[in-house]
């Protein structure tokens, strides 16, 4: 009898110290010890170049103005324009969307075309038809196949998203709007099936003095003041907080880590072509050559997304391409967190790693529309990336 009230009492917290020293009759609660907090198992990145499984190459749709989300009227359509938003699309897609929606549907419902099927082509369509319009999509090419595919899938707002000196007064709380509304229904994405949108540590790493020199291509000649409005979002996005160096793994002293957005862009652009045909939205293969041809289209309303396809389209020449490549490696599901260092980001997606060589500045790319991947680019940031794995130097007594 006296080995199973023993048993009980040790299941239950409870010892010969838990009960000593109490008066009958009285019941003392076990002390509490709060455990020491361990930092979970790190799995390292592999950084072999022989686990590359292809390189992409994004031109990312810049106007100095910030993206063009205005009325015209070509021939007897009434037209959006819904395009130029930098490295900033996925980010902006929602509030982007719903701008343009409004400036569609002045005057009442109708039956809408959106033109092109990227991130702002879906998000458009999905608004507009919700909202009560028929809506259909026209596109040469479906999602995967498009620029947005290839997309780094981070969220980020304000990537050459303007010029500071070429905007309008009012562009900055606009952007504000868009931003915020695009933060707030990202989140009804977080926790589905498929991480569609996600939050991941980012480590973000510096080395010793002089050890620091960003990777990647040389940027482009001159200068662009790239708008920069982050900190009017200071209350909304979490923070970053400075590691002590037995707080992470890596052979350097200076690392911050923090939350960061990422999107899962095949699985979400998945789901939201999946939403917009359930709720009866139609996607027609087309390609058009020039503005005339909308004249063909059925719907009177029409809402041009089709980013850096609008500078030939529409003849558009503030439309500035700026180059970006990702070198994917092979999955590594154990890999939950994201890095940047160097100028080399990498984030973890299911489709693969994204490793991205952003060098010195943000002028890298800028202007140049080769669509030629580079592997040797590719090489160069994966070396970067394995410094960051190799066994830390004995520490000497």
């Amino acid at each position: 009898m006296d080995a199973i009230l023993h048993r009980r009492m040790v299941l239950a917290g409870l010892g010969s110290a838990g009960l000593a020293g109490c008066a009958p009759g009285v019941v003392s609660s076990p002390s509490l010890t709060r455990p020491r907090f361990q930092r979970p198992p790190f799995a390292p990145l592999l950084t072999d170049p022989g686990r590359l499984s292809r390189i992409t190459v994004c031109l990312r749709p810049f106007r100095a103005q910030g993206p063009r989300i205005e009325v015209e009227t070509v021939g007897e359509k009434r037209v959006v324009h819904n395009y130029g938003h930098g490295g900033s699309g996925w980010s902006l897609s929602w509030g982007s969307a719903a701008a343009a929606r409004d400036l569609a549907l002045e005057g009442g419902l109708r039956p809408v075309a959106v033109i092109g099927c990227g991130a702002i082509g879906l998000t458009t369509a999905l608004q507009v038809l919700r909202a009560g319009a028929p809506v259909t999509i026209y596109a040469a090419e479906r999602t995967p196949h498009t620029r947005s595919a290839r997309a780094t899938g981070v969220w980020s707002p304000d990537s050459r998203i303007a010029a500071a000196a070429a905007v309008s007064a009012d562009f900055p709380a606009r952007w504000e709007t868009m931003a915020r509304r695009s933060w707030a229904d990202h989140h009804a994405f977080v926790g589905l099936d498929g991480d569609p949108v996600r939050f991941i540590d980012q480590y973000d790493l510096r080395a010793e003095r002089g050890a620091n020199t960003p990777v990647g291509p040389a940027p482009t000649p001159g200068r662009v003041g790239f708008a920069r409005y982050g900190d009017r979002l200071d209350d909304l996005t979490p923070r970053f907080r400075e590691l002590a160096p037995d707080q992470h793994p890596f052979p350097l002293t200076e690392v911050a880590v923090g939350p960061v957005m990422t999107f899962n862009v095949a699985e979400y652009a998945r789901q939201l072509t999946e939403a917009f045909l359930m709720e009866g939205g139609r996607i027609v293969q087309r390609t058009f050559g020039h503005p005339s041809e909308l004249a063909g289209l059925a719907e009177p309303v029409v809402v041009n997304c089709t980013g850096y396809g609008a500078r030939a389209l529409f003849g558009d020449e503030s439309v500035v391409p700026v180059r970006g490549q990702i070198a994917w490696l092979t999955p590594q599901p154990e890999v939950t967190y994201a890095l940047f260092y160097r100028g080399v980001g990498m984030v973890p997606r299911h489709d693969g790693i994204v490793i991205q060589a952003n060098g010195a500045s943000q002028m890298v790319g800028y202007g140049v529309s080769d669509e030629t991947p580079d592997r040797n680019e590719a090489e160069q940031a994966l070396a970067a990336l394995a410094t960051l794995f190799q066994p830390r130097p004995a520490a000497t007594v």
